[in-house]
């Protein structure tokens, strides 16, 4: 356990550049944003069409009810504000995944590694602990932090403007549920991004050069043939399951709900998001999404994928086991 524990501290430090200031600088942008906008926001003018030409200094008084279902939608949404953080996620944990095992090769840092006493699968494990487990759990944590500022913010700027909704949003148990609800489908993504990280740490350890072509290139070229050959020869092969079964598996899982993919988990969101208006019908758009992604675990898809991927890491280790060059 202290091996593992000075291996994740050894990656850490490696690349802290993008674990760490990256999401930071991120986060303190949208966050300097959503203030910008609020302090703009406070002073506006609001035109009209009436002969003086604009009215400052607008109030906003909504009524008993409206306040209820406005609290409704943002203590069920408000993680949706940070979408930008979650697509970031995808690229750190493609780009660590795909570097991981390659940098060390490249700049011949692996023969100074392998003097120490550390096996090839704890080194192995530790890069792929942190890009399923460890990455996206610091970032869940980050964008539901950030995302609670970006609401806290603009419910101030409302109180400010004569609405006060923090008595009913503080007393919400949807407020305080949806960030453990959000924090409950990492155990989801690490499992639906394995075929993705497996992937690209096999490419990783194998590949000498051009990580990203390897990694990339050939499974879209593989589509592109196989493609070509049904058209050509008239095959009887499905492409388009092969690529949202195979291909995007292996290149995009890494992406926070690309579970979605699967029409049978996205259809009930979509029937339940459409024509959603009012406050309950939000409400169960949003249960769906989760209930939905957590019916992910049920599908045999994830689990193929969890078993593929782990195979490609046993691959991955055995290949840093005898790869020793540059």
């Amino acid at each position: 356990m202290k091996t593992m524990q000075w291996l994740i501290r050894r990656e850490y430090w490696e690349h802290k550049g993008m674990l760490v200031w990256v999401p930071l600088a991120i986060a303190a942008l949208m966050l300097a944003m959503t203030l910008a906008m609020a302090a703009k926001g406070h002073n506006a003018e609001i035109h009209l069409d009436m002969a003086e030409g604009r009215a400052g200094g607008v109030n906003v008084y909504m009524g008993e009810r409206h306040q209820a279902a406005l609290v409704q939608v943002v203590a069920g949404a408000y993680p949706v504000a940070t979408a930008p953080l979650y697509i970031t996620l995808a690229f750190i944990v493609f780009f660590y995944s795909m570097g991981a095992l390659f940098d060390e090769r490249r700049d011949r840092s692996l023969l100074f590694w392998k003097s120490l006493p550390v096996s090839d699968t704890a080194t192995v494990l530790s890069k792929a602990l942190l890009a399923l487990l460890l990455i996206p759990l610091g970032m869940v944590v980050l964008a539901l932090a950030t995302a609670l500022v970006i609401t806290l913010i603009g419910m101030g700027v409302l109180a400010m403007k004569g609405t006060n909704v923090f008595p009913l949003l503080l007393s919400s148990g949807h407020f305080w549920l949806t960030p453990l609800k959000v924090i409950s489908l990492v155990p989801v993504y690490v499992l639906w991004a394995l075929p993705t990280v497996g992937w690209l740490l096999m490419v990783s350890s194998w590949a000498r050069s051009k990580v990203f072509l390897w990694a990339v290139g050939t499974p879209l070229l593989s589509a592109a043939l196989l493609a070509w050959a049904t058209k050509a020869f008239g095959l009887a092969v499905n492409v388009e399951w092969v690529f949202s079964n195979i291909i995007s598996r292996l290149l995009i899982s890494v992406m926070p709900g690309s579970w979605f993919v699967n029409s049978a988990l996205r259809t009930p969101v979509e029937k339940a998001g459409h024509g959603a208006e009012t406050a309950r019908q939000f409400h169960g758009m949003i249960d769906s999404l989760f209930a939905q992604s957590w019916a992910t675990l049920g599908t045999p898809n994830l689990w193929l994928g969890a078993l593929a991927g782990t195979g490609m890491i046993v691959v991955a280790i055995w290949l840093r086991r005898r790869r020793e060059e540059g």
